[in-house]
């Protein structure tokens, strides 16, 4: 990373527990550099074992990625991010509204047969990623499942975190995948507005259609990384971690930029 974005998300990062005399011990590695360790593998597809000789040994790297993930630190960092660069743009730290959609991956070998499964409409066979994101394309909640979950049955989980995490959210944009049942379980059980925005009847051109485009976005976002591209985790929960450092990557790059103009108070959700 740049100067410029490390001195930006340098103030976000979580304390280590032993700064706060919770345990453990002093780590032998600055944060910067295991957390460029951890990009250059997400950026580039890499093995673990192949992380390059300037960065700290693969094996100090992995123990720091599977403590970040076990301790919640990369949620929390994730988190801190988003709120930062919400409050940069000129909105609200928590967010009052999203946009839900999924995509499939193909799995490699490493993926086991009781997590993947086959995507019959979009003909993959792996696992699929259930997203929501803010009105701006945000990452807060994912969820990774075999590829087989419909996506109504896949938004369950998404929209009740959705649900716990961000109590301000009143309203769910989506496409028809989650029309039906869904729709009246989630103003029934979780107060939540989830609004279908469909197609034109029988147009299948190309088009860009209010707020599902946010989403798609993002989708198209997680594709730039390569590690990414194809599901190459042995747990699902690895592949949503992944995820959630992808995100890092992205709003750090953005908070590194000069803030924009002034929105001139126009509404955000």
């Amino acid at each position: 990373m740049t100067n410029a974005e490390w001195a930006a998300i340098r103030p976000l990062l979580p304390v280590p527990a032993w700064l706060e005399g919770r345990g453990g011990q002093p780590e032998g590695y600055c944060h910067r550099q295991m957390l460029d360790a951890v990009r250059y593998l997400l950026d580039n597809g890499i093995k673990w074992r192949a992380i390059p000789a300037d960065f700290p040994a693969w094996d100090r790297v992995y123990v720091f990625f599977r403590r970040w993930h076990r301790q919640g630190l990369i949620a929390e960092f994730h988190d801190r991010l988003r709120s930062r660069l919400r409050e940069r743009e000129g909105r609200k730290a928590e967010p009052t509204a999203a946009v839900i959609d999924s995509q499939s991956l193909r799995a490699a070998g490493t993926v086991g047969a009781g997590s993947r499964g086959w995507d019959q409409a979009k003909k993959v066979g792996g696992r699929k990623r259930h997203l929501a994101v803010d009105s701006t394309g945000l990452l807060l909640v994912v969820k990774v499942t075999a590829a087989s979950v419909q996506d109504r049955d896949g938004a369950v989980p998404v929209l009740e975190r959705l649900r716990a995490l961000h109590r301000k959210i009143t309203l769910v944009w989506a496409d028809s995948a989650y029309a039906g049942q869904l729709v009246h379980w989630a103003a029934e059980s979780l107060r939540l507005a989830l609004t279908i925005i469909r197609r034109a009847k029988g147009d299948k051109t190309l088009q860009v259609l209010p707020r599902r485009w946010v989403v798609e976005r993002t989708l198209a976002w997680l594709m730039h990384r390569r590690r990414l591209v194809r599901d190459y985790e042995r747990l699902p929960a690895t592949h949503e971690t992944m995820v959630l450092w992808s995100m890092t990557m992205i709003m750090g790059r953005r908070l590194a930029r000069r803030p924009p103009h002034s929105t001139g108070g126009r509404p955000h959700h």
